[in-house]
């Protein structure tokens, strides 16, 4: 089947540029989606006030929480749309395409409910301060308004990247991200109405990215094009997302619980240590996005190579995953810190709060070159079909790990810092990576003869 131009080809010819062309539309797409949902945050920061701020990024670790699951779901998506893609088994991959897009509905409409429910109690399970907890909660609420949009457009961006196609995802975000920052203006500053407008913008943008995304799968002339009278759940292809799926949205999910726990830890300095928390935890997202995006190629990349039998180029793609993994950890990680206190002030003009938000740049986002070598295996052993053993090494490496951390030295007096909540990171991010090379090394030795051949 000949190949649009949006696509490319994984499986021949040279690696390193074409995962640089696969990767870069992804890294804009993340950046600019982490963008505009930083103007939620810099608006209610710099237009409500701190209080606002707490509120509403706060949120973060428990949203990522509830939807971590689910959008793990899309990983599957993303290895087999590709396997099936890479082997040309065109039928597969339709049924895996109408499949995915069943789920993704099916399961945000569920997310909206469980939210709906749950919103409330979790926070005040996480310590959320009583002034903070009215407006936290009505912005939750809001926010899970929009899950079945984020399903929808999470799984259409997989099926698109397992195609070679990032370009598409990285137009429809600029235009939904222009629609949420015009939003959050006219809803915070012209009506006044703060917490609730960011909510409200964020749903709307969200279903128009979903809308996009929808209507692109529909219009597709190649094997991944969505008609609507087939979507339907193949149990068979089901359960093939679900094996990769599940394990790395429980993987996500680690994270997150461990993340809801430093969060609980956090809240405890008070709604200021909060506010400079949230502003910098803000930003460090904007570094693992740009980490990420070569371990998602890396993925991509395996996962076509492997459905195409072609295990000679598993170990070149490996390489320049890690390399390119590692300059963007350098490069981000070290201009955040470079420019910390100056991004700081566009979420806040509280001295003290970017005081605070400044400890979590120095003791994470600085040394954030670690966590993108620990996703890049990861990453890579899911790509080629493995997504347990990852899950596992996370569940031990960084949950069960940082609430030994939490219990145990965080609860020594002169340990009692933010200091030390926030180097519960660094450390579980060298354990797990060991762990994780030794897993990768462990499963290309038992179940792929991979040849030494280097593709530039």
């Amino acid at each position: 089947m000949k190949k649009a131009r949006n696509e490319i080809n994984m499986t021949e010819g040279p690696i390193l540029g074409k995962m640089l062309a696969f990767a870069f539309p992804l890294m804009f797409s993340g950046l600019l989606q982490l963008l505009f949902n930083a103007a939620d945050i810099v608006v209610v920061g710099k237009f409500a006030g701190d209080l606002c701020l707490a509120a509403v990024g706060s949120n973060g670790p428990l949203v990522h929480l509830i939807v971590t699951l689910f959008i793990g779901l899309s990983v599957g998506t993303n290895v087999i749309v590709a396997k099936y893609i890479g082997a040309k088994k065109y039928k597969e991959v339709e049924e895996t395409v109408h499949t995915s897009m069943a789920l993704a509905l099916v399961s945000g409409v569920g997310l909206t409910i469980l939210g709906m429910i749950v919103s409330g109690p979790l926070l005040v399970m996480m310590q959320t301060p009583e002034k903070v907890l009215p407006l936290a909660t009505t912005y939750l609420r809001i926010y899970f308004v929009s899950m079945p949009a984020m399903m929808v457009y999470n799984f259409g961006a997989a099926i698109l990247r397992a195609n070679g196609d990032t370009r598409r995802p990285l137009i429809f975000l600029t235009i939904s991200g222009i629609v949420n920052v015009v939003l959050n203006l006219y809803f915070v500053i012209v009506l006044k109405i703060d917490v609730r407008g960011v909510g409200w913008a964020t749903a709307i943008s969200q279903y128009v990215s979903a809308v996009l995304i929808f209507v692109s799968l529909v219009r597709e002339k190649s094997s991944i094009r969505l008609v609507l009278k087939d979507i339907r759940i193949c149990s068979e292809k089901a359960v093939s997302i679900i094996k990769i799926g599940v394990p790395a949205g429980i993987q996500g999910m680690m994270f997150s619980i461990s993340n809801i726990l430093i969060q609980s830890s956090i809240n405890s300095f008070g709604d200021v240590a909060m506010a400079g928390n949230s502003a910098a935890g803000n930003i460090e997202g904007f570094i693992f996005t740009g980490i990420n995006a070569f371990s998602q190629a890396g993925m991509s990349f395996t996962s076509q190579n492997v459905g195409a039998g072609k295990n000679e180029r598993i170990r070149p793609i490996m390489t320049r995953t890690m390399l390119t993994t590692t300059a963007a950890g350098i490069i981000f990680g070290g201009g955040v810190y470079l420019f910390g206190e100056t991004l700081l002030s566009f979420y806040t003009n509280t001295p003290e709060t970017i005081a605070y938000g400044m400890i979590r740049v120095t003791y994470v986002c600085l040394p954030y070159l670690l966590d993108g070598w620990m996703d890049a295996v990861s990453a890579l052993t899911r790509g080629l079909g493995f997504s347990l053993p990852p899950m596992i090494i996370t569940m031990v490496g960084v949950c069960l790990f940082r609430v030994l951390w939490l219990s145990t030295v965080f609860q020594i007096p002169k340990f009692h810092t933010l200091e030390c909540i926030y180097l519960s990171y660094t450390t579980s991010w060298i354990i797990t990576t060991v762990a994780e090379v030794i897993c990768y090394i462990v499963i290309m030795k038992k179940h792929f003869k991979v040849e030494t051949k280097q593709n530039v």
